[in-house]
């Protein structure tokens, strides 16, 4: 049994975050179909569908091309949301409306359903009409000003944070949510998500945001005690040229430190309350980041984890992508997962995060092609083969 079966979703999403939730929820058993708006590749062409398979945050979904524009496709959209659960908007706000296909008029088709609206910046506001990107949520949340050394630019972390943890997380517990309450109240309800307030969320539940209202501080790029100013945080070069990362936040993993290098006289040097949002100052702070610094370079990445690591010093390697999906732990955990594909080859993906002890999610199916369960879905809702010719002739479906 898997955890959502019997919950079905259609989803809106041409990409991320929509995509990345909705993944999230099939994995844990939910029918998903992703509605395209763009025609179906050609299932003829091998290496098309062999791209398509590594598409991982399309697994475990169907997939039907349909012509919102049209009367007929807005038919067809009717018929699936009067059955569905869960529908997601990644679109920016009044699209759906202008489509006939917004909350109000599907609630009204199915007062049962969860309508999920993702967005830049919300569903309402002076910026909700805006295009943007994670980098412009992060830097409006007040997030990208925080990231990064102090003597250069904020680094870009990649979309994994206001698409990702952001947005896509938040949406999925959303509407997770939102289904226990309609066990309670048997009716569904709107979701608005958006990108900027899930950002603005994540530092919420950081000493950073807390500080702020309490005491009017502001933090500064790289002089918190997370951001790399402290020597017992931050990431060090070792004599390979590679990279390792320190993360001795509480004084008794400091301690473990500074007895296993020998330097037990660096333990009084912690962490000061005063250098919480703010660089510590004095020759002493400057000794110890250089000592280490230099030490660092005597060994390489993995003689430092091998050595460290067993002493209980929370010490990592910064890996390559090649590294990740090789190490020990990640294989050990199922993030490395395959799959077969026709033909005898495997596909591999990354694995299932949520590990659930009754009923774990799983990857049932490799990702389609568009529109390659158009003809399985309408045959489902009572289609006959000649009609779906007839529609897709007309460009309704592909």
């Amino acid at each position: 049994m898997l955890a959502l079966e019997g919950i079905k979703i259609l989803d809106l999403s041409a990409g991320y975050p929509g995509a990345f939730g909705t993944q999230i929820l099939g994995d844990l058993g939910a029918e998903v179909i992703n509605i395209e708006g763009r025609p179906g590749l050609n299932l003829q062409q091998t290496e098309e569908k062999r791209v398509a398979a590594y598409q991982a945050v399309n697994r475990n979904k169907k997939s039907i091309v349909l012509n919102l524009k049209s009367e007929e496709g807005r038919g067809i959209f009717y018929q699936l949301a009067k059955e569905a659960d869960v529908i997601v908007d990644p679109f920016r706000p009044g699209v759906t409306k202008r489509l006939g296909i917004d909350y109000e008029t599907i609630s009204k088709i199915n007062p049962r359903i969860i309508y999920c609206g993702i967005s830049g910046y919300g569903q309402d506001g002076p910026y909700c009409d805006m295009p943007g990107h994670d980098v412009n949520y992060l830097s409006i949340a007040g997030a990208l000003g925080l990231i990064g050394r102090i003597d250069s630019q904020p680094a870009i972390p990649l979309n994994i944070i206001a698409d990702l943890a952001g947005a896509a997380l938040h949406a999925t517990i959303g509407i997770l949510t939102a289904i226990i309450a309609r066990n309670k109240t048997g009716k569904g309800q709107y979701i608005d998500i958006s990108y900027t307030d899930s950002v603005i969320a994540l530092l919420g539940a950081t000493p950073i945001a807390d500080t702020y209202f309490q005491d009017n501080i502001v933090a500064k790029r790289g002089e918190t005690y997370i951001g790399g100013c402290y020597p017992w945080y931050a990431i060090y070069e070792t004599k390979d040229g590679k990279l390792i990362t320190l993360g001795c936040l509480e004084l008794p993993l400091w301690e473990n430190l500074c007895r296993a290098i020998g330097r037990e006289d660096f333990i009084p040097f912690h962490f000061k309350p005063e250098y919480r949002l703010h660089k510590p100052e004095g020759e002493k702070w400057s000794e110890i980041s250089s000592y280490l610094e230099e030490l660092f370079l005597t060994r390489t990445r993995d003689e430092w984890f091998d050595l460290l690591g067993p002493s209980d010093v929370p010490i990592g390697k910064v890996y390559s992508l090649d590294e990740v999906f090789t190490d020990p732990q990640v294989l050990h955990r199922g993030m490395v997962v395959e799959m077969d594909y026709p033909g005898g080859d495997k596909i591999k993906q990354v694995g299932i995060a949520i590990k659930l002890s009754d009923t774990p999610g799983k990857v049932r199916s490799l990702p389609p092609l568009r529109g390659e369960q158009t003809d399985e879905i309408l045959f489902g809702l009572g289609f006959s083969q000649e009609r779906v010719d007839e529609l897709r002739c007309a460009g309704v479906v592909s």
